[in-house]
């Protein structure tokens, strides 16, 4: 398995594989991580993901990056963000009204990060010598928000979209889009006691998805805020399925 850094997009990015030197990747996949997490976070999936996608491994290429925001003066030394979340209102002082504006509401930042990840993926495809169609866009919490909202919005539909305990935002774009979008292939896992996107926060995603006519494989699981091994085990299904 090898690990390069890169910046792509203008974002610090790690991209792990096991391509022979000069070969290039049938299939990359992009996972974004959550809010307050480090850039690194989600980069320790890459051995498991590499290790049991068995001969579709030496196909695939996974890139990891970093959101722009620096939460250090948030009190998070090492966290960083895709845009600024009040969790102590969304947790702490939770209403039916907050989630109903988280729901509906275009968060501030949201534009900027997704015109980054988006020219992410334009180098990174030159790079890779791939199309958008051959990208698996994915993330956990904000960061599968992020990747759920630019999947919605490439010219040419990605290879498939991985939602972990995402959520649903920007209610009525997403739903012009998704209309758009039609069929897509989504892989969607949620925690039934998540306490910091409840579980119907995820449901709401998935019924917008399927009426928009995309084919989504939803797992719920028995836990919180995570990312559990069955939903790994059934990322690496998903991935591998694609990258054949």
């Amino acid at each position: 398995m090898q690990t390069e850094k890169v910046v792509w997009g203008g974002l610090a990015t790690y991209v792990v594989h096991d391509l022979a030197e000069g070969e290039k990747p049938a299939l990359a996949v992009v996972l974004c991580h959550g809010y307050g997490a480090s850039g690194t976070d989600l980069v320790g999936l890459a051995q498991p993901l590499l290790a049991t996608a068995g001969q579709g491994a030496k196909k695939l290429a996974l890139i990891f990056p970093a959101a722009p925001l620096d939460l250090s003066e948030e009190g998070l030394p090492g966290g960083r963000a895709w845009w600024p979340v009040d969790l102590d209102r969304l947790i702490n002082r939770r209403t039916p009204e907050v989630l109903a504006q988280f729901r509906k509401l275009c968060p501030e930042g949201l534009i900027e990060s997704r015109d980054r990840l988006v020219a992410l993926l334009g180098e990174a495809g030159r790079h890779c010598d791939l199309g958008p169609d051959r990208f698996v866009l994915g993330g956990f919490s904000q960061g599968a928000m992020l990747a759920t909202d630019v999947a919605l919005r490439l010219k040419k539909k990605p290879a498939g979209l991985c939602v972990l305990s995402g959520a649903l935002i920007n209610e009525e774009e997403w739903r012009r889009l998704a209309g758009e979008r039609g069929k897509l292939a989504v892989l969607q896992s949620h925690g039934e006691s998540d306490s910091i996107l409840p579980f119907p926060m995820g449901e709401a995603l998935k019924r917008m998805l399927v009426d928009a006519g995309a084919d989504v494989d939803f797992l719920p699981f028995a836990g919180d805020h995570e990312i559990p091994l069955e939903v790994l085990h059934r990322m690496v299904h998903f991935v591998r399925g694609l990258a054949a």
